[in-house]
């Protein structure tokens, strides 16, 4: 147990998004169709939960809260509402003819580094904004109300603000002409990274923490604070907060009973009281972000 704990916390970030995304690149590559993603997404949030129990950031994070059904609806209902995304590329491409600058004869490594930083810059920026507009906050409260972080919060979004958030990131590659297959790999590393990003698992990432969107830089973003938790927006990279004057890891990272929604300790747990909650009258609503 030693050994295994030792590698949790010093090797597991990296050999999980390599390793994965390899994976899945090579499935890919030889030409497995799309949907072979989806059992290989499985091992991956499997291996996410062992890791979390090999090695937990707070131990409490791994006991469920009546929250784990509706966690699960959440990641099938995201996760689906992508691969349907990708599915429509093809249609999308004949009803709005992209630029066609895709670089189709690009490994397709190359072509999933630039569909990452593309979608990195366009879903930070929608994040931000979700933070300053208070319509948008009320739909993005939905993924601040856990109660504890672990690797499924980050597939826990409100469908709305999901959908709001994929434009963002990947109208400009539907526009460049991105293909199905450069599509479906984005996809799936979003979905690793997601898994990383709200990890229980106590791992470290030494002086990659200033460039890397991940647990241990992300957890302070999710402080139940109106002004304090408008950090570390970044999904892939923290290059863009460093833009925007929202990077932050110098303080302690926050523990159990300190993240949520600023003002709501109320805010509901059930799948379709979440749903409805954003169009409830805003005098009855949370508290909004400033800004």
């Amino acid at each position: 147990m030693p050994a295994l704990r030792f590698l949790v916390r010093y090797a597991y970030a990296p050999l999980f998004l390599v390793g994965f995304i390899a994976a899945a690149l090579a499935i890919v590559a030889g030409g497995g169709g799309k949907l072979v993603l989806l059992p290989l997404l499985l091992v991956a949030v499997g291996v996410a939960f062992l890791a979390e129990r090999i090695l937990p950031y707070e131990l409490a994070w791994n006991e469920a809260r009546g929250d784990a059904g509706r966690d699960w609806l959440h990641a099938v209902v995201n996760e689906a509402s992508i691969f349907a995304g990708i599915a429509a590329i093809p249609l999308l491409a004949a009803v709005v003819p992209g630029l066609g600058i895709w670089p189709t004869g690009w490994p397709l490594w190359a072509q999933l580094v630039v569909a990452i930083l593309v979608v990195d810059l366009g879903i930070t920026l929608a994040h931000w904004a979700s933070h300053k507009l208070g319509w948008l906050w009320r739909f993005h409260a939905v993924h601040h109300s856990v109660g504890r972080m672990y690797g499924f919060n980050g597939l826990m979004k409100h469908p709305i603000h999901q959908a709001i958030e994929l434009s963002a990131g990947t109208a400009p590659l539907l526009l460049a002409g991105m293909t199905v297959e450069a599509g479906a790999l984005l996809a799936f590393a979003v979905a690793i990274q997601l898994l990383l990003q709200h990890s229980n698992a106590d791992y470290r990432v030494g002086p990659f923490v200033y460039l890397w969107a991940v647990a241990p830089g992300h957890r302070h973003h999710h402080l139940a604070s109106k002004t304090d938790g408008d950090v570390n927006f970044g999904l892939f990279t923290m290059l863009w907060d460093h833009a925007l004057g929202t990077f932050e890891v110098a303080r302690p990272q926050p523990l159990d009973g300190e993240i949520g929604v600023a003002g709501r300790p109320d805010y509901p747990v059930r799948y379709g009281a979440q749903l409805i909650e954003p169009f409830r009258r805003q005098d009855r609503h949370l508290v909004e972000p400033s800004g």
